[in-house]
């Protein structure tokens, strides 16, 4: 399979998985060469008691583009995360975020990845690095991947 067709696939996949369809209705998604970039259109309904969005949109924007940038390598499975470290910089509540995500090293069965959150701006809003490894679950159809 081609380069360009698995990182449509995959891009399929995230885009349609269920939970990004319910809870982040205005996400993009573009993978390439171990690298991946994920925006999403803030909303109210991502903010916490003080008017910014939730850590929790922080985390899964740049696990996303961490995990995506792995996986635009691995052509077989579906990755997992074994762990992933966060820092919050700065608050968000209005425009686009971008997570920017790139593999910083791969081995048989390990994988680091690191991602950064800008603002539209282009201020580092957070970032983070992660751990990840194969699974035993086949890229297929059954799972989005088409």
């Amino acid at each position: 399979m081609e380069n360009k067709e698995h990182y449509k696939k995959l891009e399929r996949m995230y885009l349609n998985a269920r939970f990004n369809k319910d809870i982040y209705d205005t996400t993009t998604c573009k993978i390439g060469l171990e690298t991946a970039e994920i925006s999403l259109t803030i909303s109210d309904k991502y903010f916490h008691a003080l008017g910014a969005i939730h850590g929790s949109v922080y985390f899964k924007l740049l696990d996303d583009a961490a995990f995506f940038a792995v996986n635009s390598i691995v052509k077989d499975v579906f990755v997992l995360t074994t762990n992933f470290n966060i820092n919050l910089i700065r608050p968000a509540n209005q425009g686009m975020i971008t997570a920017i995500g790139k593999v910083k090293f791969k081995s048989k069965n390990l994988f680091v990845a690191e991602s950064s959150l800008y603002n539209e701006q282009g201020k580092e809003i957070a970032f983070g690095t992660g751990n990840f490894v194969k699974s035993k679950i086949e890229l297929s159809e059954d799972i989005g991947y088409k």
